[in-house]
């Protein structure tokens, strides 16, 4: 009788598996799934054709003369995402029947790798490309050494402006890059930092001794110096997020310049979120592209605050776009409450990777991810699971190339919140 080996452990995974991948793509949050996705994206680029004005001439009395009308042409340019999983061979034999695990080991790595590729997704969703998860504070000497300390284990921690704490996770490996000063002319990037501990009541992470000392962050005169903190290897590397949509003239995104038809309504300094600032936006928003948005996204503080001005009994449930179904055989869905809007009721749901004084209106319609066939599990060896070449281990990869399409004329964003 041959021995259980890694053939049948493939199988088993590409049929008990996938299906549970795709679930958690399509529901790792409100956004994701609500924004449609195609996976048929091939060639060098895709460019999109985007109207920006009438075309033909009209008038009155004489026969008008005719125009031709103005075309953007948006570029869109694949980025890789990945998300990597080890597990040794001992693991997985030890965990194959029910009296030796509860979880079968291949299972839960899979599950968690799928689940940490949502989130890094889910980060570059709600970011601006750039993969940079906050940045240092930067001070002169004299309190240089009160804001940046060892730690008893000697690891560096080290305080962070505006700190957005769903950017921040332990174990995450991180890209420190600190700015150029008199003494490091150029600045200096330090890869694979290991996050130690993230303290989000003190605006601090924890990093590696391994790889940074307290000298990496000052100059020679010991002013302490801004380090900007990527994920690793992300730099100018994530797909395009949302805040694309607080880009103004003189930006530009997809290779089209910023302008009156080709921009989000915008809120800034906005003061006290209110039912007349929601309804000045959403009416913004009709006015300028002729749809409202059919989803409202902002931060818990934020949401707290709308629970406070609305019926706490008022629900709004909307379903994913995949159409998914849960164990009860119900479609799933993400429960908020409503805002009535000119159109229909519009949800309300809060999101840990939105800015504390951030909300945004969006129409999950003109949001779009463009794949690259094959996305998802690497299976093109034959099996998920590949050898390790340098131990008893084995390897699996998840995601592939995609970039995220945000026409901007369809969305509102509010900045400035209290």
């Amino acid at each position: 009788m041959a021995n259980f080996n890694l053939t049948d452990a493939s199988a088993l995974f590409k049929i008990k598996y996938e299906k549970l991948s795709e679930n958690v793509y399509n529901s790792a949050n409100v956004l994701l799934g609500r924004v449609k996705k195609s996976y048929n994206f091939t060639g060098k680029e895709l460019a999109i054709a985007i109207p920006q004005s009438f075309s033909g001439g009209v008038g009155s009395g004489v026969l008008p003369t005719s125009n031709r009308a103005i075309y953007g042409d948006a570029r869109i340019q694949a980025k890789k995402m990945y998300a990597v999983v080890e597990i040794d061979r001992e693991t997985i034999k030890a965990s194959l029947s029910d009296e030796g695990a509860f979880v079968r080991a291949t299972k839960e790595v899979v599950q968690k790798g799928v689940e940490s590729f949502m989130r890094n997704l889910s980060r570059a969703l709600f970011n601006d490309g750039s993969g940079k998860l906050g940045t240092s504070e930067a001070v002169s000497s004299g309190t240089a050494r009160d804001l940046l300390v060892a730690d008893s284990a000697g690891d560096i921690v080290v305080p962070i402006a505006s700190m957005k704490e769903a950017n921040f996770e332990e174990r995450d490996l991180v890209d420190v890059e600190v700015s150029a000063s008199a003494s490091t002319a150029g600045g200096t990037t330090i890869s694979a930092v290991e996050i130690i501990a993230v303290d989000p009541d003190n605006a601090t992470v924890t990093l590696s001794k391994d790889k940074v000392v307290l000298g990496n962050f000052e100059d020679g005169s010991g002013n302490l110096q801004a380090a900007a903190i990527y994920m690793q290897g992300s730099k100018t590397n994530d797909p395009e997020g949302l805040k694309l949509l607080d880009k103004v003239a003189g930006d530009s995104s997809y290779g089209i310049a910023h302008g009156r038809r080709w921009k989000a309504a915008q809120k800034t300094s906005a003061g006290d979120i209110s039912t007349d600032l929601l309804n000045e936006m959403m009416l913004k928003v009709k006015k300028q592209c002729g749809k409202s948005p059919n989803l409202i996204i902002t931060s818990f503080k934020q949401y707290e605050k709308i629970l406070n001005m609305v019926d706490s009994q008022t629900q709004y449930n909307v379903e994913t776009r995949a159409g998914l179904k849960g164990k009860n055989g119900l479609p799933l869905s993400f429960s908020g409450v409503q805002f009535m809007s000119i159109d229909g009721p519009v949800g309300i749901f809060p999101e840990r990777f939105v800015e504390d004084d951030r909300l945004y209106l969006l129409n999950d319609s003109h949001i779009h991810i463009h794949h690259r066939p094959d996305f998802g599990w690497f299976d093109d060896d034959g099996t998920v699971f590949l050898r390790k070449h340098d131990g008893d281990a084995y390897e699996a990869r998840y995601g592939g190339y995609l970039q995220v399409y945000i026409n901007p004329c369809f969305h509102g964003v509010i900045s400035g919140l209290n």
